[in-house]
């Protein structure tokens, strides 16, 4: 009988956040069911309670503890996931963040790739082809308008957005699951190719994802799905897990 190859997922999670340490395990559990490895879990906490510009900074500036931190636990794959704080930084600060951050896994002795959920999210979008999108974040509208301007600054066009404008991170993490099946019927969907279920790792959408798809016929992508695929793939797995969307299917 052979032995599990044993992963250890590392995530630098915004203090308040409840959100991405219970969607990724539950999508690399479903992985589990169809595959021979196994996963195990660990983050470190950047504190941060409201979601505002000026939080968010002072957050991000925590993430090198973070990374450093959890590479003492030797991971193998480390998740940034605050896609807004990365985003509120500036065109293209994803690929400053992952590259500083893995430095710091490297000057501790324990290299370990970096995937951010704001550089996953633009890079999913690339994989499934889409030039065109809608999305739904729980932000206050100018966080929102951030994290738009972001997408296309990379060559990818927003036709349409909802903003739930709520501040407080907690109460951001207590919105329904399946709420976003139901908010993004009232989205602009004609002439796009992907929709955003959830433009921020702390809503819940993991459950709205597969029922999104099967109304709409459009593939669609959360920043968590995102984070794991990109995951997967910087651990040279396949990301082939059925019932969380296109991106996941295996097709990609």
């Amino acid at each position: 009988m052979n032995t599990p190859r044993l992963y250890r997922i590392g995530q630098i999670v915004p203090s308040s956040n409840t959100t991405m340490e219970t969607e990724i395990p539950a999508i690399l559990r479903a992985r589990e069911a169809h595959g021979d490895e196994r996963f195990t879990f660990h983050s470190s906490r950047m504190r941060m309670k409201q979601v505002t510009k000026e939080e968010l900074a002072a957050m991000d500036a925590a993430s090198d503890r973070c990374a450093t931190e959890l590479s003492d636990a030797r991971v193998d794959v480390l998740g940034y996931a605050c896609l807004v704080a990365i985003m509120s930084m500036g065109q293209g600060y994803h690929r400053v963040s992952e590259a500083r951050l893995h430095q710091r896994t490297v000057e501790n002795g324990a290299p370990a790739p970096v995937v951010t959920s704001a550089g996953a999210l633009i890079d999913s979008l690339k994989v499934l082809g889409a030039k065109k999108v809608s999305l739904l974040a729980p932000y206050m509208k100018p966080l929102t308008a951030l994290v738009i301007d972001y997408i296309e600054g990379e060559g990818i066009e927003v036709v349409d957005s909802i903003s739930l404008e709520i501040a407080d991170n907690i109460k951001v993490g207590r919105q329904d699951p399946l709420a976003p099946a139901e908010i993004t019927k009232r989205l602009n969907t004609s002439g796009v190719d992907a929709i955003i279920a959830s433009a921020c790792v702390q809503m819940p959408s993991l459950a709205s994802i597969q029922h999104i798809e099967d109304r709409t016929g459009l593939p669609v992508i959360s920043s968590s799905v995102a984070t794991s695929y990109f995951m997967l793939k910087r651990l040279g797995l396949k990301a082939s897990i059925p019932g969380f969307g296109s991106l996941l299917s295996g097709a990609y």
